[in-house]
């Protein structure tokens, strides 16, 4: 069932929804109180380290652990053998049953090396020292093979087979729309281009972490840093226990972007915990986290549009393939999010979009900030900035005679039924703009550039999306929120919290919420895919609103009117219009709840929350609520034209920069850096221009200077001296530009922006370069050293 919770589409005023407020968590980070991952220990706790192959292509061919278990204070060494379910699906969260959508992968290596630095053995001891030097006694004998590391070469017939299946090829999705053949034919422009994009890692501040502990019932307890504490299900199918014998709770999360939504430590300590029957404890090192966790997938993308001299497009014929590395993981879902935005928010006549996802011996891909959004992006938006210079049209006024408006079609052929103000977003970003700067010298060249993109907030449809909310109010007006979200530093648990303060008018600072326990908390999903506002937001609200109707109810019984004319705010309820309070009650208790409860300042008529509350209490009334919020469910799209509805709705905006290039070293300088998205609502402004700026330099990353850096498999920069990452250096100041149409499908008209702020990031950095020395590029990233190639000069 779909449930839309929308209150008004004409933008009504709200108490506390809309405002800067605060988040409820501020001070305790600030001030350096939050306990992380790691920040928690156990009595008698021991530690635990991770054996990683040494090559990324092998047969293992024997392991040794009897000298590293002979160690004094290791306590345990286990391998695949001792994994009761080593290999493993990996649902993430996902309670509908989809084929063709299972994250496979082994918990240890056996038998084959599938990437550099894959796990193959574990180890706890009683000190991080001892535990790594068990590792160096434990004795692995490998057969190194030939492997397979460019993923077009990995689907050649003759290609060595990374897993155990006859093909590396994992799926395959298309999108056809119309006759691709005759829109050629009718283009009078075709263009062409191959477009590269490169792995990436996440680069967060907290590494992967984690402890577990077996508690007094024999439950195993894991608290760990995750997007997902519905893990616990996987976590328990691989121990081979009940699911109610595994307990998650995910503290705040110190930076997720993706990387924390597979299993990272979780299986690992659990395993170790139940060996040992003691607490263990399991932090990444730096090196450990881009080495063998989970990246953003390298895509090759071959791109052919034709277009009209109007500049009308008429034709997309698209090809995408996706390198996974060694492990499926979450390739399929990627691929398909990359599948339905080829095109972008565009509207062309004939489209053919073939895409595909390989298996290679490279390190595993999986989510990362943007999920199959960002690569696509690149590729369409540099070819319309191409199509445009070829036309002599600027590129806005190309796109604006091709952006998609509400009510238009995907190529898809979803209708876009919810707010599409892309247009209104580029407006507005080029207005802020302005005109171009003046060169610092002669040797310096200055470029604006900007790109527009979309993303999906919420799951595919076809996965049944649900999340539940519990809202109770205390006798004494303060409100307690339980909802399984895990808080990854977005600020998940502050909008929950001020949801609830705007319908139940009572202050942030009264709100408490517990999150993140799958013994403690109503599930709410996994914290991904730009989903928990949507989901849990409007989870929130409806147990919110149930409970403002009872109070309302009850206050309209003692002042003898309709709940329909009352309103809940500041720990009142006023009467909107019409008859004074009186004191005269025909209920049980007679006038004495009147005027105790009836007050009159300024010609203000009110009620008091409080004792209106312990009346709805007196009463037997409930006062509290379990709401469960239903995401819309759909079938499985035609996998065959790729036609169908595979999400709910999208957020749409553009980024606009201006740069310097200094031509006599090739450093660029970002003089300007404008961010403008549609977010339906600002639940909190301060909220979403913090991911919007956020968004815009993690996706600035990848397009200036980030790359893991692979050689046959083995990763040339394991650590932040090698892997660049943006410094407060090279960050600008960036505007951020609210556009608030309302018409979003989450709480209060909504719309998820944490993953599409980076969308465009890349593009429009590129573009804007491109601008700048005449040159484009059509690979990333577009470094210093790129930039002296293409101008002649190295």
């Amino acid at each position: 069932m779909f449930e839309k919770i929308i209150e008004n589409q004409d933008k009504p005023k709200y108490n506390v929804i809309g405002k800067p407020k605060p988040r409820h968590d501020a001070w305790e980070k600030a001030l350096g109180k939050t306990r992380y991952a790691d920040d928690f220990t156990q009595p008698g706790m021991l530690y635990a380290k991770v054996l990683r192959s040494e090559y990324a292509a092998a047969n293992l061919i024997s392991i040794d652990t009897g000298e590293a278990e002979k160690l004094p204070g290791v306590e345990a060494v286990l391998t695949a053998k001792d994994v009761p379910k080593n290999e493993t699906v990996t649902k993430f969260g996902q309670t509908h049953e989809v084929g063709g959508f299972e994250g496979f992968y082994r918990v240890l290596a056996d038998k084959k090396i599938r990437f550099k630095g894959e796990a193959v053995a574990l180890v706890a001891a009683e000190t991080p020292a001892i535990a790594e030097q068990a590792l160096k006694l434990i004795k692995v004998e490998y057969e190194p093979t030939e492997g397979v590391y460019d993923p077009i070469e990995a689907l050649k017939p003759d290609a060595y087979l990374v897993g155990e299946k006859e093909t590396n090829l994992i799926c395959s999705y298309k999108v056809i729309k119309g006759d691709i053949e005759k829109g050629f034919e009718e283009s009078d422009l075709i263009v062409e281009n191959t477009y590269k994009t490169q792995m990436v890692d996440h680069a967060y501040l907290e590494p992967e972490s984690g402890v577990a502990w077996i508690d007094e019932s024999g439950i195993i307890v894991i608290r760990a840093s995750t997007q997902v504490i519905e893990h616990f299900r996987g976590i328990a199918d691989v121990l081979n226990i009940p699911s109610n014998k595994v307990r998650v709770i995910a503290p705040m999360v110190g930076g997720g972007f993706g990387g924390k939504e597979d299993i990272t430590v979780e299986t690992f300590i659990a395993l170790l915990a139940m060996k040992t029957e003691r607490p263990v404890s399991l932090t990444f090192t730096r090196e450990e986290s881009i080495l063998a966790h989970g990246k953003r997938h390298p895509y090759v993308m071959q791109y052919k549009v034709g277009v009209k001299n109007d500049g009308k497009l008429v034709a997309l014929e698209a090809k995408l393939i996706s390198d996974a590395g060694g492990y499926i993981y979450l390739s399929p879902w990627i691929l398909m999010y990359s599948t339905v935005t080829a095109a972008g928010p565009y509207d062309y006549t004939h489209v053919k979009v073939d895409t595909h996802s390989v298996l290679t011996n490279n390190t595993f891909a999986s989510a990362n900030r943007g999920f199959g959004g960002v690569q696509p992006c690149f590729a369409y938006e540099s070819m319309l900035d191409e199509v445009a210079e070829r036309l002599g049209m600027s590129p806005l006024e190309l796109r604006k005679k091709n952006y998609l408006h509400t009510g238009d079609a995907l190529v898809t052929g979803r209708v876009l039924e919810h707010a599409v103000e892309t247009e209104q977003t580029a407006e507005k970003a080029l207005a802020a703009l302005g005109e171009p700067s003046k060169p610092k010298s002669s040797s310096h060249k200055v470029g604006q550039g900007f790109a527009s993109g979309m993303l999906s907030y919420g799951r595919m449809c076809f996965l049944h999306d649900t999340s539940r909310s519990y809202v109770s109010i205390e006798l004494d007006g303060s409100v307690i929120v339980r909802c399984g979200v895990q808080d990854i530093g977005c600020g998940q648990c502050s909008s929950l919290a001020q949801i609830a303060a705007e319908v139940l008018g009572v202050p942030m600072e009264e709100i408490t919420v517990y999150f993140g326990d799958t013994a403690l908390t109503p599930l709410a999903g996994t914290t991904t895919a730009t989903r928990q506002l949507y989901m849990s937001g409007n989870a929130t609200l409806k147990a919110a609103r149930a409970i403002r109707d009872t109070i309302l109810k009850k206050s309209g019984e003692i002042l003898g009117i309709t709940p329909e004319r009352l309103e809940l705010r500041d720990k009142r309820i006023y009467i909107k219009k019409g008859p004074q309070c009186t004191t005269s009650y025909g209920g049980s208790r007679g006038d004495i709840i009147s005027s105790e409860i009836c007050v009159d300042i300024n010609q203000d008529r009110y009620l008091d929350l409080v004792a209106v509350v312990k009346a709805c209490a007196a009463d037997g009334l409930s006062l509290s609520n379990l709401a469960q919020f239903n995401a819309p469910a759909r079938e499985l799209v035609d996998f065959t034209t790729g036609q169908g509805q595979v999400f709910t709705d999208f957020t749409y905006g553009t980024h606009a920069l201006e740069v310097s290039v200094d031509t006599e070293t090739g450093d660029v300088e970002i003089l300007k850096y404008i961010s403008c998205y549609d977010v339906g609502q600002a639940i909190n402004p301060l909220s979403a221009e913090g991911q919007m700026e956020g968004g815009a330099i993690y996706g600035l990353g990848q397009g200036m200077c980030e790359d893991v850096i692979l050689e046959k498999g083995i990763t040339k920069t394991p650590t932040f001296a090698e892997y660049l990452i943006p410094t407060s250096m090279d960050a600008p100041d960036i505007t951020s530009i609210l556009v608030e149409s309302g018409g979003g499908v989450g709480p209060f008209g909504a719309k998820g922006i944490g993953e599409p702020s980076c969308v465009p990031s890349s593009p429009a950095f590129t573009n804007a370069v491109s601008n700048a020395i005449g040159v484009r590029f059509y690979d990333l990233p577009v470094t210093a050293e790129k930039i002296m190639r293409a101008l002649g000069k190295i």
